[in-house]
């Protein structure tokens, strides 16, 4: 049984998955914290029944991001479709819900997505797993006021884990900060000499991950960023750019970019200028399949990447027996035929996992004590995660998983690399 099919229709299909949206009508409901039950003393909140429970997406389904913007629905479509095949989620008020989901595309514009989140608000019981920092933020504070759950979003701001500002809202992968810190505490441990050059998105994205990569350069004798320079999210090109950079003699390239036409075409702009340095590249747009071979990355020394969650396109990937299991759910429930390039799928899977783990602490059918049981998650090893990693909610000022391993391209995918130059 899929999720809900005879309720859906279709609203894009894009890299052979079908995306579907449940269009309803419903009233938000206010009053109370995420830690009262003001307002209703346990009345359900919007969005859940006694027999299912209604949650919505607004990510780029279609535009520029389209790819990874797809997979933060096919995931958690295939994770819950093979549940409510099963016969749906025990909650912990003891009732078992099968699990619906809403998406609608915004094209990664921020004025789409609000308008998305307006139109969801009051027919969904929470918004999870969308794609995109500016199109998350347009909508926070609106979703602060009306008490929606905005959780396991994809985005690395850390606004949305922070509780004092962000009550109703959590990230689900890495803060920037955590990332670039990684990549720059493996540079500073190498014993040689590095110049870099830092091309960095003109938003909270950009500046996160070059603040995480000072900060963990800070002091080290062996590393001097030669050249920064910037992009805006909406440039169609970074020639110039790449031409200024190439010219400042740097070694080593960190470019913190999220628009994936843009890497591509920067990988290949490099090779044209002759400039041939190591690559960092956020986890998010460092894909094997859909970048790094379309952009040539195997004419550089090394391009290194973090990672929290095995790779689908990994050639031992299938052969495990819950990678087997994606890739089959992810056929059968989300109409997602290939193998994912983004590892978005992967994570938004991931998302559902963490989810029912939460539904299971649920005493309540509210959006109160939804946010209660999600602060209370702690060493939840989520599906396809790799060794070191795990899910842990109740830190605050971090997202639902924080820790990271660098990786480096191999040629055909990426290897662990503790050690810089590996």
């Amino acid at each position: 049984m899929s999720i809900n099919r005879r309720r859906m229709r279709a609203a894009s299909v894009i890299a052979g998955i079908g995306i579907v949206a449940v269009l309803a009508a419903g009233c938000a409901r206010g009053g109370g914290t995420p830690n009262s039950t003001e307002g209703g003393g346990g009345e359900a909140s919007p969005g859940i029944t006694d027999d299912s429970i209604t949650l919505g997406i607004t990510t780029p389904l279609s535009g520029p991001t389209a790819g990874p913007g797809t997979c933060t629905v096919a995931g958690i479509t295939a994770y819950f479709g093979a549940r409510n095949a099963e016969g749906g989620i025990e909650f912990g008020d003891g009732q078992t819900r099968t699990v619906e989901i809403e998406a609608l595309d915004d094209e990664y514009d921020p004025q789409k997505a609000k308008a998305n989140y307006d139109q969801l608000k009051g027919s969904v019981f929470a918004m999870t797993s969308g794609l995109g920092t500016p199109t998350n933020r347009a909508w926070r504070e609106a979703a602060i006021a009306d008490e929606v759950p905005q959780v396991l979003i994809q985005t690395g701001d850390p606004i949305f884990s922070n509780q004092e500002e962000s009550p109703w809202q959590l990230g689900f992968v890495p803060i920037y900060q955590n990332e670039g810190e990684a990549f720059g505490e493996l540079l500073a441990s190498s014993s040689e000499d590095h110049k870099v050059a830092i091309l960095s998105q003109n938003d909270d994205y950009g500046e996160g991950y070059v603040e995480g990569f000072m900060s963990a350069i800070e002091g080290s004798d062996n590393i001097e960023v030669v050249k920064e320079l910037t992009y805006e999210a909406t440039d169609t090109s970074v020639d110039a750019q790449l031409t200024e950079l190439a010219g400042s003699g740097a070694d080593v390239f960190f470019n913190a970019m999220s628009i994936t036409p843009l890497v591509i075409s920067s990988l290949q702009k490099s090779q044209e200028l002759g400039w041939l340095p190591s690559w960092f590249l956020p986890s998010n747009t460092s894909s094997p399949t859909a970048i790094l071979e379309p952009g040539g990355a195997a004419a550089f020394p090394g391009v290194y990447t973090v990672a929290f969650a095995q790779s689908a396109a990994a050639p031992t990937f299938a052969e495990s027996e819950e990678g087997a299991a994606f890739l089959e759910q992810l056929n059968e429930y989300a109409n997602y035929p290939d193998v994912p390039a983004f590892p978005h799928c992967v994570w938004s899977y991931q998302i559902g996992a963490t989810l029912e783990q939460v539904f299971g602490e649920m005493t309540e059918p509210t959006r109160e004590n939804f946010m209660e049981a999600l602060r209370g998650i702690s060493g939840f090893t989520a599906p396809l995660m790799l060794e070191g990693s795990s899910v842990d909610t109740t830190e605050d000022g971090q997202p639902a998983v924080s820790t990271v391993q660098v990786q480096k391209y191999n040629g055909k995918g990426y290897a662990p690399s503790e050690t810089w130059g590996e």
